[in-house]
């Protein structure tokens, strides 16, 4: 099964980047990705997110379920 979820990218312990992926779901969230859609930072103020809404689609009607995290992110 292809999910579609969040990746932890970060430098500095406790000031993690996300990166919005797609992969398989046994594979660890840290793990290789089929792609990479796009990425958020809740660092920054205000929170920046970018995803390249696309292939998301793309994804999606493949059959990719979405991850609840990413899903409620866009919904904002």
């Amino acid at each position: 099964m292809v999910v579609i979820r969040l990746r932890k990218v970060s430098k500095v312990k406790k000031r993690y980047h996300f990166r919005i992926v797609v992969c398989d779901s046994r594979i660890s969230t840290s793990g290789r990705c089929i792609e990479e859609l796009g990425y958020y930072d809740p660092t920054k103020k205000p929170p920046f997110l970018k995803i390249n809404t696309e292939r998301l689609d793309y994804w999606q009607k493949k059959g990719a379920k979405v991850s609840s995290t990413v899903a409620g992110l866009l919904k904002k």
